[in-house]
């Protein structure tokens, strides 16, 4: 394995335009030292994600496909998650639930790890992440894990910057950093405090892959609707073909996270649909 290697994160997928948009971006960036994370719980139409979707992104690229708290709206997620080695639902549901809280990956000759967490404040009702956590990586230093990366599923920025110092205080150290990369999802909207913590690659919330003209991800009009009147409205994945990609690329060498760098671009999945097209002859 080269020094250095690359963690590739990217925040929650919301529908096809999400889908799609990565895709097009893992198909020019990935290369055999890239390993990649990124967080599905929205990719099927904005609510969970089917078996079709899940092999086709897999297929595409994703090493790794972390999740939230609607990873169970799609129900077919109950055929396929308790013998998936790739796909991660939060580890702080309760005892019994489908699927696992984490998994490890042999990449390249090094033993990775990646843990999801749901977040309590402002969520669900969910067990304590605290010391859940706390033994979880304990447990995977016990299996000579290499490196460890946290998907924190949450709402309040708060809580994501306090959890995330206290793992970075607890676990790493001056000469070795076993958390390597701390991201959080679920709000959809990109913060701008990328950093390295104690050896440990850090971002609020890496923001989210869908259309660009929505509202984090859904139409406008239906949003606009419940918003303003407070009336009971289903949301629809805005359809238009411009898409972002939100994520954060991290550079890691054997003992530390050395670089974070935001991605925050734009995509055109029309021009790349029309493109696909001609390629294939149809």
């Amino acid at each position: 394995m080269e020094q250095t290697y690359k963690i590739l994160f990217f925040g929650d997928i919301t529908g096809r335009q999400g889908r799609n948009a990565l895709k097009s971006f893992l198909s020019s960036n990935k290369d055999e030292n890239t390993f990649v994370i990124a967080n599905i719980e929205n990719a099927s139409h904005g609510f969970g994600l089917t078996k079709k979707n899940y092999l086709d992104l897999a297929e595409s690229g994703v090493d790794c496909f972390t999740s939230g708290n609607h990873i169970w709206d799609k129900k077919d997620v109950y055929e396929y998650i308790k013998d998936s080695t790739n796909l991660v639902r939060p580890i702080n549901y309760p005892t019994g639930t489908p699927g696992k809280g984490s998994q490890i990956f042999n990449f390249n000759g090094i033993k990775i790890a990646v843990i999801n967490v749901l977040g309590r404040v402002f969520m669900p009702p969910m067990d304590s992440p605290w010391q859940i956590v706390v033994e979880e990586i304990n447990n995977l230093k016990s299996q000579n894990v290499d490196s460890i990366f946290i998907d924190f599923h949450a709402e309040a920025t708060a809580e994501k910057i306090c959890f995330s110092k206290f793992l970075a205080k607890e676990f790493n150290t001056d000469d070795f950093a076993i958390i390597k990369g701390f991201f959080g999802t679920h709000t959809h909207v990109q913060t701008a405090d990328e950093q390295i913590i104690n050896g440990m690659a850090y971002i609020t919330d890496a923001g989210f892959c869908g259309s660009a003209d929505g509202v984090i991800g859904m139409e406008y009009s239906t949003s606009l609707k419940r918003l303003s009147t407070s009336l009971p409205e289903r949301y629809e994945i805005a359809e238009n073909g411009l898409a972002q990609i939100n994520g954060v690329e991290v550079l890691i060498d054997r003992t530390r996270a050395t670089q974070i760098k935001r991605i925050n671009i734009l995509v055109d999945n029309i021009k790349n649909e029309k493109e696909a097209d001609l390629d294939s002859g149809g």
